[in-house]
């Protein structure tokens, strides 16, 4: 399940490119996901609560419609989407791993303001594949913080910002190729 970052949707190139190539290099069902906010058609994001339920609904919905069991699920998304879905899973929602994309580690330029209080709740392996020079997270803020997560983390840096332009195929591969190892 894809959700996308707050100035997008479900469309976002790289949600679409990763939503191709798990289809096509691994058969699985795929689901991209807008959160409320964007299906009322505002601007503005939902707060963490109604986006952590409105996961946990889309998410039993995706179960249902690929016939698996909660557990075998995998969430991620684009930054906020990313943060969001591992909000739901640290609450409890069921998981074979997280995606987080471009995860906003903390505001840009504001590296006091971390969110990361529910790192220590997420147990399923997670990949995160971000630019090198994102001003949400460098690398270094990454590497220190994801040590929080008590289940294996897997980095992938790509050359670039918060939103790597032209690199969709090499986040597509990164995902696929870790998807792999679950």
């Amino acid at each position: 399940m894809l959700t996308p970052g707050a100035g997008a949707d479900a469309t976002h190139h790289t949600l679409v490119a990763v939503d191709e190539a798990v289809k096509g290099a691994l058969g699985l069902t795929v689901g991209r996901v807008d959160f409320p906010y964007r299906k009322a058609g505002r601007r503005a994001p939902d707060r963490a609560p109604v986006a952590v339920a409105h996961l946990g609904d889309e998410a039993a919905a995706l179960v249902e419609q690929a016939g698996v069991e909660p557990g075998q699920l995998v969430l991620g998304g684009r930054s906020f989407g990313g943060r969001m879905c591992s909000m739901a899973v640290a609450e409890g929602l069921p998981a074979a791993g997280l995606v987080l994309l471009s995860y906003p580690l903390h505001p840009p330029g504001k590296p006091d303001k971390l969110r990361i209080e529910h790192f220590g709740a997420i147990e399923v392996p997670v990949l995160v594949v971000s630019g090198d020079r994102d001003p949400f997270g460098s690398p270094a803020e990454m590497d220190e913080h994801l040590a929080a997560i008590p289940g294996p983390v897997t980095t992938v840096w790509l050359t670039g910002g918060h939103d790597p332009r032209n690199q969709d195929p090499a986040i597509a591969d990164a995902v696929v190729d870790w998807l792999r190892t679950l």
